[in-house]
C-alpha cells in the first residue's frame, strides 16, 4: 500500500505520520475530505490549501464542477463560518488566477514540516485528490500539484505515493466492466440512485456517469487502449440503464 514505502530522504517522523494518514485515507474511502473531518487541519492551513487548490483546478484552462465541488467538501468538513468560507472561495479564486505559486504561499506549512509533519501532509493529500478528481490525472495538473507540493516543503515523490494508492483502490474501480441492468433497481445502482430518487436527479447522475466516459476527457486522462475500450462498455450500459428508467417512468 501506499504510504508504506521507504524514503530515504524522509525523516523517521515523516515518514510514520505519512504511512498513519495513508492508512487513515484508506480507512475513509480515498475521500480527503473525510480524511479532514476526521484528523483535522489548523486554521493557518486554509489559506495555502485553497490557493493551491485553485491553482491546481486551473492547470487544464478552466476550472470544473468537480474542482468546485472539492473545495466546497472541504469548507463543510472544515465546519467553516459564512465569513470564513468566503474567505476560502477568495483563496481559491486567487490561487485560480495565479501563473506561478508565489514562494511564500507554502511557508507556514514549510516552517512546520519537521517538526510537525502533519498539516503539511494531510495539505499534500488533499491536493492530490484534487488533481485526480476526474481519474488519472494529466501532465498539466500532476505538474502544478508537485509544484504545490515542493512548496509546502515536502518531496514529490510523496504524491507518488499518493497517487499509486488511489490507482489501486480507486481508478481500478472505473476499469471493471459494469453488468448490464436487466430491472429498474438495477439500473438505479447502476447510476448510483436510489428509487425514491426523482427522475430530475437520475438524469443528472445519468449526465455525470456518460460525462465520465466521453472521448475528450479520456484524451486529456492519457487512458490505454483498454480503459477505452471498457469506457466505451460503460457508456453503453449508462445508456441502457438510462432508457429502462425512462420507461418505468412513462409507464408509471
Amino acid at each position: 500500500m501506499a504510504g508504506t514505502n521507504k524514503h530515504p530522504e524522509l525523516p523517521a517522523r515523516l515518514e510514520a505520520e505519512f504511512a498513519s494518514l495513508m492508512r487513515e485515507l484508506s480507512a475513509c474511502g480515498h475521500q480527503a475530505p473525510a480524511l479532514i473531518e476526521r484528523a483535522r487541519l489548523p486554521r493557518w492551513c486554509r489559506r495555502p490549501l485553497f490557493f493551491f487548490l485553485g491553482y491546481i483546478a486551473r492547470a487544464d484552462g478552466r476550472v470544473t464542477e468537480a474542482d468546485i465541488g472539492h473545495a466546497e467538501s472541504l469548507i463543510k468538513a472544515m465546519k467553516l463560518s459564512g465569513r470564513q468560507r468566503r474567505r476560502a472561495i477568495g483563496w481559491f479564486q486567487q490561487g485560480k488566477a495565479a501563473g506561478q505559486l508565489p514562494f511564500i504561499r507554502g511557508l507556514a506549512l514549510r516552517l512546520s514540516r519537521r517538526p510537525w509533519p502533519a498539516p503539511a501532509l494531510k495539505t499534500a493529500i488533499c491536493l492530490c485528490h484534487a488533481t485526480q478528481l476526474n481519474g488519472r490525472p494529466g501532465k498539466p495538473r500532476r505538474y502544478r500539484c508537485e509544484d504545490a507540493i515542493d512548496q509546502i516543503g515536502l518531496p514529490v515523490s510523496i504524491s507518488d505515493d499518493i497517487f499509486d494508492s488511489y490507482a489501486s483502490k480507486v481508478w481500478a474501480r472505473h476499469t471493471t466492466s459494469v453488468a448490464r441492468p436487466t430491472s429498474y433497481q438495477q439500473a438505479c445502482e447502476v447510476l448510483g440512485v436510489t428509487r425514491r430518487d426523482s427522475l430530475e436527479i437520475i438524469k443528472r447522475a445519468y449526465r455525470k456517469r456518460v460525462s465520465e466516459c466521453h472521448p475528450d476527457k479520456l484524451a486529456q486522462l492519457q487512458v490505454s487502449a483498454s480503459e477505452k475500450e471498457l469506457a466505451k462498455e460503460r457508456l453503453l450500459t449508462y445508456q441502457q440503464a438510462w432508457e429502462l428508467i425512462k420507461r418505468h417512468h412513462t409507464a408509471s
